[in-house]
Order: C-alpha cells, then structure tokens, then sequence
C-alpha cells in the first residue's frame, strides 16, 4: 500500500493502478492562503507536501486561483515544482509524475482518473455544478481519447444536502427550472446523476459532511476560514 504525504488525510479507494487521491482534514491544517493563519505558515504545508510528494514520484503540483467556474486546464508537463494559475477551477493531465489539487471548504472536491492513464480535479460548488464543470472536465479527458463511460469519479467530502439550505434563485440555476422558496441542495446528488447521465459506471462518494464532522473538516457554512486540499496524482514508473 502507498502513503499518502499526509496521513490523516482521507484517501480514495478504488483508482486506477498508479492514481493516488485524497482529501486533507483539519488535523493537516489550512491549505488557504486567505485563512487567519500567518501566510508563512500556510505556505510550510504547501512545501511539505510538495516533499510528500516527491517521495511518491510526484515532481509538478498544479494549482489555481479558483473562481467558482467551469473552465479545466489541460496541463501537459513541462515544468517541474508548483505551478499556480489564475481563473480555473479544473485541472486535467496524462503526464505521469503530475499531481493536481483544489481547495475546498463546503464544496465538492470531484476526482476523475482513466486506467489508460489520466486524471482530473475539479472544484465543485453551486455554481460550478450549475455551470456543468463535470462535463467539462469529462469533455477535457475525451478529447485526449479517454472516453467518459470508462472513466471513474469520486466525489470527496462536502456540504450534506440536509446541511446546505439556499434561495430559489440557487436551486434555479442547478437544476435549470423555476423554483419558489428555499430549500436543501445535495451537491454530491446533483454531480453524481451528471456523471450517470455521461455513462459513467464507476461513481463513488464520501460519507463525509464538512459542516456535519466540524471537528475533521473545514466549512465555510460553520464559519471556518480554513480550506482542505483535494489531490489527485499519476505516479511516475
């Protein structure tokens, strides 16, 4: 079995051979740069990771600056490090020794791999489910020729449905009809019958709530400034 650079984080079962991925928890600290806690110090675990995972074979790190969208990066090697883009919510790669990570808090972190060797990270709040960034980042595998109905997905730990109550005009957008009072949404529900509706077999969640199990995870609903760091990487050979 491989370790995880963090051995408290929350690992995914079930990828394919040479994909790791994981979600962080509380106990491994903020990865936000807009936390309370000195920068310096959130900026120590970035490179601590980075040394986790170069002992995994893993020698690129790509990042962004999310903006709760659908756009996916496709990153195809080519540097070595932490590399750190603005305006994207998506990362996709088949370069091994590449890890791609997204902050979360409430929202979804969504992991995509394809056993012919290629994975992706996408952000998922509302409003990237509204905006459909799951097909987006299927769309993104697809046109590098791995095909959506082989690939497999995890949904890593979020905000419950009975957890996350929001407006008509949220419910709107997610599911494209009128609404006309507040309600419940369950991201995870939404992205899990998205990835169904593209063909996809393998679809797995965690059981974990963010606001539900404060005292793992960050949440922004609970009022913490902190953010957990979803990862998924191509191990080298």
């Amino acid at each position: 079995m491989t370790l995880m650079p963090l051995g408290s984080a929350e690992s995914v079962t079930g990828m394919p051979d040479g994909v790791l991925a994981w979600t962080t928890t509380r106990a491994d600290g903020s990865y936000g740069l807009g936390s309370v806690e000195p920068v310096g110090e959130v900026m120590e675990r970035w490179a601590r990771l980075q040394h986790g995972l170069a002992a995994l074979r893993i020698e690129r790190l790509a990042t962004a600056h999310q903006v709760h969208g659908a756009a996916v990066e496709r990153h195809d090697g080519g540097w070595r490090g932490w590399l750190r883009l603005r305006g994207v919510d998506g990362h996709v790669t088949k370069s091994p020794g590449t890890a791609l990570a997204v902050t979360v808090a409430d929202c979804t972190p969504v992991f995509l791999a394809h056993p012919g060797g290629a994975v992706a990270a996408l952000h998922a709040g509302w409003r990237g489910t509204a905006a459909r960034i799951l097909d987006a980042g299927l769309d993104a595998l697809g046109a590098m020729g791995f095909p959506a109905d082989e690939c497999v997905v995890h949904l890593g730990p979020s905000i419950c449905g009975p957890c996350y109550e929001v407006g008509p005009e949220v419910l709107s957008a997610v599911y494209g009809r009128p609404a006309t009072g507040k309600g419940q949404l369950d991201v995870r529900e939404v992205l899990r019958e998205q990835a169904w509706r593209r063909g996809v077999k393998q679809i797995s969640s965690s059981a974990a709530c963010t606001r539900c199990h404060a005292d793992r995870f960050f949440s922004h609903r609970g009022g913490d400034p902190g953010r957990q760091l979803g990862v998924i990487a191509l191990q080298s050979s």
